[in-house]
This record gives C-alpha cells, sequence and structure tokens, in this order.
C-alpha cells in the first residue's frame, strides 16, 4: 500500500461518496476508486459497504481509519518537521471556530500569524463546538475556538481558557419587557426563543440555565448562526440569548442583562502533538492576547 492510497481511502471515510471524495482529492472518480480497490485487494478486506445511495465503513474500515489516519498525518508532517527543525514554518493549518466568538478577532490574529509564516497554507471555517472538538482529536482541524456551557469539561485536547461571559437578553424595541435594564429568566419563560439547535454546545448552556431554576422554554426557531438571532428579534418575531459582546454589535434591539444569566466560557482547542506550524500559531495567539 501507499500514502495516496491511505488519503483516498480516508476522503471516501470522510465525506460517504467516492464521487465527493474524488472532488476533495481532485482525482477522477475512477482513479480513485480503482487505487481504494487495490488497497482492500492487499488488506483482503472490504472497507466499504457500497450501495447506489451511500457508502458506510465495515468494521474492518473502522480499524483501518483509526490506524491510517495518525500515519497519514505523521506522513504528512515529515516535510514540515524537517524544515522546521531548520528555522522554516511551512505546511498546511487548518482552524475553526464558532460563529459567536467574542474573545478575540480571529482574521486578524491569522493576518498576524500570515504575515510571519507567509509560506504556511493557511484554512479557516466556522462549525458548531462539538464538531469543532471532533476535528481536532480527528486531526482534521490543527486548532478549534469553541464555547462551552459552565461546568462542562474539555476533554481528549490540549485547551486554553480565553474568556468567561454572561449571556444577556435582545428583544425586539416595541416588547413589552424591551424597557427593561434587567431581568430574570422567568421573565422569558412564556416568549417565543430563537436558539441554536437542541443538543449542540451552544443550546445546552441555555437549557441548563432553564433548568436549573425549574424552568420550562419555547425555542420556536432553532438556527445555526448566531447572526440570525439578530434578524428575528428585529423583526419583532423572537427573544434571544447571545454573549453580551454579540448583542453590543447588533442594532434595532433592546438588550437586557439577566439576573441568573446563562454562562459559557470560550476556549482555544488543539492537539496534544501540533504541527509546527500550530504550534507557531499558538505562540503568535498567546502573544496577541498578552499584548491586550
Amino acid at each position: 500500500m501507499n500514502l495516496k492510497q491511505l488519503e483516498y481511502a480516508l476522503a471516501v471515510a470522510d465525506t460517504g461518496s467516492f464521487t465527493r471524495a474524488a472532488e476533495r482529492c481532485h482525482v477522477v472518480q475512477s482513479a480513485l476508486s480503482h487505487q481504494v480497490a487495490r488497497l482492500e485487494a492487499q488488506l483482503g478486506v472490504s472497507l466499504f459497504e457500497r450501495s447506489s445511495r451511500r457508502v458506510r465503513l465495515t468494521p474492518a474500515g473502522e480499524a483501518f481509519v483509526l490506524s491510517a489516519r495518525p500515519a497519514v498525518e505523521a506522513a504528512r508532517r515529515i516535510a514540515d518537521d524537517v524544515a522546521a527543525a531548520c528555522g522554516q514554518v511551512r505546511g498546511r493549518l487548518a482552524i475553526g471556530e464558532i460563529s459567536s466568538l467574542t474573545a478575540l478577532d480571529l482574521v486578524d490574529l491569522l493576518a498576524v500569524f500570515h504575515g510571519r509564516f507567509p509560506d504556511v497554507d493557511v484554512r479557516w471555517l466556522t462549525a458548531k463546538s462539538e464538531l469543532l472538538i471532533a476535528d481536532v482529536l480527528e486531526r482534521r482541524l490543527d486548532v478549534g475556538f469553541i464555547g462551552l456551557w459552565q461546568g462542562e469539561v474539555v476533554q481528549g485536547v490540549q485547551h486554553r481558557l480565553l474568556a468567561r461571559e454572561e449571556l444577556v437578553a435582545v428583544l425586539p424595541l416595541g416588547h413589552r419587557l424591551a424597557g427593561r435594564a434587567q431581568l430574570a429568566l422567568a421573565d422569558l419563560a412564556g416568549e417565543v426563543l430563537v436558539d441554536f439547535p437542541e443538543g449542540t454546545g451552544a443550546r445546552r448552556q441555555t437549557d441548563e440555565a432553564f433548568q436549573a431554576v425549574g424552568l420550562q422554554r419555547r425555542v420556536q426557531f432553532e438556527i445555526g448562526h448566531v447572526r440570525l438571532v439578530e434578524k428575528f428579534v428585529q423583526r419583532g418575531m423572537a427573544v434571544g440569548l447571545v454573549p453580551e459582546r454579540v448583542a453590543q454589535g447588533i442594532e434595532g434591539v433592546a438588550v437586557a442583562r439577566l439576573v441568573d444569566a446563562p454562562v459559557r466560557h470560550l476556549y482555544a482547542v488543539w492537539s496534544s502533538s501540533p504541527t509546527p506550524a500550530a504550534r507557531a500559531f499558538l505562540d503568535v495567539m498567546e502573544q496577541c492576547l498578552g499584548a491586550k
């Protein structure tokens, strides 16, 4: 077997499709399928269950992924580690953040990093905290910036606490509670709310807060990006809970502090064996945070 075969098979495992895997690897599907078939023949097992609708890993395929991913990562790092030993930082840096990151300006941070290390190819995406942690664990991301509710423990990755912040209520200007500077969660229990989908890290922090004071609430609108809260509230359709710094950037709404506010912690998370590019990025991050 060779490295390219491992990369192709991992791409199929990640995308669940030979077509999408070929697109990601920038090869024609027939060539990718041929190489995966050769790999399966060499291993003497089928890695995937193929059907007209989807591709699934077999038990042997799941074992393959666990062994192949760190092997491919290690192979990719050889040239970067050698270059770093000679004082040159290069390679790939994959960064992910939640949509409501407020502890730092990631674009500004990446600009500083790129100015110092122009040979590093940077990739950036936005996703939910639980997905970012999983991607860091699987080495698909080098560094993730996440938000967790108070009391939730970061596991399996290295981490640094960036900030602790309370959520505030944002209400339509014509709302009956809009004139009050301070509210309690009980004031919002009967309101139509906009929030992230149930089960996500961002949603758990508000669910836990309402449950802690024995309240039920009605989330009618589930959104995937914090800026959608702004639209629903501005149009008078719902009340939202957002970090205070996010609320400061929203126009045309009323903002009220909460006496029993949900609290979230913002973290940077990364692998226990970061690449040279990731180590350099974390150093730049620390310098920028120290300069604040």
